[in-house]
């Protein structure tokens, strides 16, 4: 396989009509090249779309009550019902597969009256009432001061964690907010801490125009006293909230009477399934990706096979004098597989290396540009090359077999009577 000899015989026989052998090899690159961009951009679509979730707990569902819909233990249907937090004790006792169970409340928000007053300033905000894991649940960054701490729940302490777009809309540039007040409904809460969101999708801005104060102050402030408005819930690494929620439900139908059956009474938003519904995609279009690329290849080794039966016919006396010389079939055979994998491989290598310098320039002009939505980091890792190499490989010794057969069929009397 290493012998110069073999090797300068092989580089002789494709230069002998390099425009040719050129144009054979372009098959070859523009399917790989193909190939290489469509997985790249595929890549990118997946990782805008990731990126959009903002490090979100993707293992999470959000639950909340409505209107019931079945007559249970003498209770009548349509009545309605609210969670409290002996819902939540009863959740995460009987359910240690879950890593977090999240009470929370809100106030104002939807385009309602303003309801957060600052001096002579004033906005309508969303206001939650959280537990400090909910920044486990939706990461954010805490530009300053601190976010809410389980000393702010056992003391109720009546503090806020306020979004930059709270902190613009209620103060001037560079004016000092950390042990401030703001007015929410008439109830004053100090101001510990200022946040941003990981996320950079459409809606990062308006999910900065919230605040986060300590649930059990928001519970003694504004009256809520046990109630919930809803849950956030999040599984342990290792289990799946779709297949946990049913169990949640369970417990929460029984301490309310509530059918087992009544499948309208809770409604939910399960963000693992939604992701997986999008993984899936990701994984559809990585198919579709190395199909269409494949197909293209196809293309360009038809090309090359059909070249070889070219040369082949051309090199008829050549083989028939080595085999007359006591050339071995396999070595007649092994030098035209050889040369059709060599030009394929110099080929597809090629084809890689024009895809990778697109890759690489269009990731400058995004970094130049600023983030595109639902786009970000085209890119193709390295099992993605070897598996293109591999595929060369066998694309080559493809493209060259029917060839490798035909030249070993050549008697060397029938050659050089024929020349």
């Amino acid at each position: 396989m290493f012998n110069r000899d073999r090797w300068d015989e092989i580089i002789e026989a494709l230069s002998r009509n390099w425009f040719r052998t050129a144009l054979t090899a372009f098959g070859v690159l523009w399917g790989i090249f193909i190939l290489v961009v469509l997985l790249a951009a595929g890549k990118g679509l997946e990782n805008g779309v990731k990126k959009g979730f903002g490090g979100i707990a993707t293992n999470s569902m959000f639950m909340w009550t409505q209107t019931v819909s079945k007559s249970y233990k003498g209770l009548p249907k349509g009545r309605r019902f609210n969670y409290d937090l002996d819902d939540v004790a009863a959740i995460k006792e009987n359910m240690p597969q879950l890593r977090f169970v999240s009470p929370r409340n809100q106030l104002g928000g939807f385009g309602g009256a303003n309801n957060v007053v600052r001096g002579l300033n004033s906005g309508a905000f969303n206001v939650y009432g959280d537990y400090p894991e909910y920044i486990e649940q939706q990461p954010m960054n805490i530009t300053s001061g601190r976010f809410i701490n389980y000393g702010d729940i056992e003391g109720k302490r009546k503090i806020a964690v306020i979004g930059e777009g709270v902190r613009k809309a209620l103060y001037d540039k560079g004016e000092e907010h950390i042990g401030t007040y703001v007015k929410i409904n008439g109830v004053n809460f100090m101001v510990v801490g200022t946040y941003s969101m990981v996320s950079s999708n459409g809606n990062a801005e308006e999910d900065e125009k919230q605040i986060y104060v300590p649930f059990t102050a928001f519970s003694q402030a504004f009256n809520m006293g046990n109630r919930v408005g809803w849950m956030a819930v999040t599984a342990k690494d290792g289990y799946s909230i779709t297949q946990l929620k049913s169990e949640v439900f369970d417990i929460v139908k029984n301490r309310h009477s509530i059918h087992p059956e009544d499948d309208r009474a809770i409604g939910n938003f399960d963000l693992y399934e939604e992701f997986q519904k999008v993984d899936g995609l990701f994984i559809a279009l990585k198919i579709v990706a190395y199909f269409v690329g494949i197909l293209v290849l196809l293309s360009g080794i038809i090309g090359i096979s059909n070249i070889m039966l070219i040369v082949v016919k051309e090199r008829t006396k050549e083989i028939g004098i080595r085999r007359a010389l006591g050339a071995s079939p396999w070595s007649i055979r092994g030098q035209i597989l050889m040369e059709s994998v060599f030009l394929t491989i110099i080929s597809g290598m090629m084809g890689i290396s024009l895809g990778a310098a697109l890759i690489y320039i269009l990731n400058k002009i995004l970094d130049a540009n600023g983030p595109v939505e639902m786009f970000a980091n085209p890119s193709v890792d390295l099992g993605t090359v070897i598996t293109a190499l591999f595929i060369l490989i066998f694309s080559g010794l493809l493209a060259g077999f029917i060839p490798a057969q035909n030249a070993i069929k050549v008697k060397p009397i029938d050659a050089l009577r024929n020349e």
